[in-house]
């Protein structure tokens, strides 16, 4: 809790020292990223720790950890299991990155049971600039 608080309060002085300052983010010429989707046991436990905080609810999380740039996107809680999540895109422009996912629901057999908190995790090389979640 401790580790949230302190990436929260970095974020909040980030955007009161630069964040005012309006970016243009470069969509044109656009180059497609290797990335891998991992498994829970690979994920850094600051952002375990910020998935479980946030996974009732819809969320987007960008990470970064040394030369790796994690990218997590929630769909919050769903009525029943089964649930897939598709990622539609991940590219780069000159400025930013963007990340683009699909939820795509159970089949009529899976449904029912427990609820449920898809969310997918992908690893990507570290690019400097936004995340653009879409």
């Amino acid at each position: 809790m401790k580790k949230a608080a302190s990436l929260l309060c970095l974020a909040v002085l980030f955007l009161m020292l630069g964040g005012c300052q309006m970016i243009r983010i470069e969509e044109e010429n656009k180059t497609p990223l290797a990335y891998t989707v991992i498994e829970d046991s690979q994920i850094p436990e600051e952002m375990q720790e910020l998935i479980r905080e946030k996974k009732e609810t819809e969320f987007q999380i960008a990470y970064q950890k040394g030369t790796e740039l994690f990218l997590a996107k929630g769909y919050g809680r769903q009525m029943s299991g089964g649930y897939s999540i598709q990622v539609k895109e991940l590219s780069a422009s000159s400025n930013a990155v963007f990340f683009e996912t699909k939820l795509i629901g159970p089949t009529e057999k899976i449904q029912g049971g427990e609820p449920s908190y898809p969310y997918i995790v992908i690893k990507t090389e570290y690019r400097d600039g936004p995340v653009q979640f879409q």
